[in-house]
């Protein structure tokens, strides 16, 4: 998917649970970005998980404990009724459980050092945080200058 149709497509859903959830809609977006290949992964397309969230854990508001596996052996990630779901409940996660990331998420930068070097990263699964941090303060600010040109349009 295009960088411009993937952000026309999904910043609002990443600005509303920004506002719900008072983060930053570019680093959602960028975070979503990563995760889910651009909006390319079977997860997302198939399963409206966006963000990559295993299926631990009750469920919440915006999350009714649908579970997927997506190979025999693999994790069960969560299944969202829909897109949005997906943002609200990756904030809320966020909001919930890296406090401190959410609270500088207005500085990309900031966010992506807290983010990188919380448990949100798994160097067990093979994350590597500063490449992780590099990667989604790029996206961030790629995400930054395709909505200010689309603005100026």
């Amino acid at each position: 998917m295009l960088k411009e149709i993937y952000i026309q497509t999904y910043y609002p859903m990443a600005r509303a649970a920004g506002l719900k959830f008072n983060i930053n809609p570019v680093v959602i977006l960028a975070q979503a970005a990563i995760e889910s290949g651009w909006a390319e992964s079977a997860l997302s397309k198939e399963h409206n998980n966006f963000f990559g969230i295993t299926a631990y854990g009750v469920p919440t508001a915006y999350w009714p404990g649908e579970k997927v596996q997506l190979s025999p052996r693999g994790l069960s990630f969560r299944r969202y009724p829909t897109e949005q779901d997906s943002f609200y409940d990756f904030c809320r996660l966020i909001r919930g459980a890296y406090t401190t990331a959410a609270n500088v998420s207005h500085i990309p930068a900031a966010y992506a050092q807290e983010i990188s070097y919380s448990r949100y990263i798994s160097e067990v699964n093979g994350d590597n945080r500063q490449n992780y941090k590099r990667m989604l303060i790029k996206i961030a600010a790629d995400i930054e200058r395709i909505i200010v040109l689309q603005v100026c349009k």
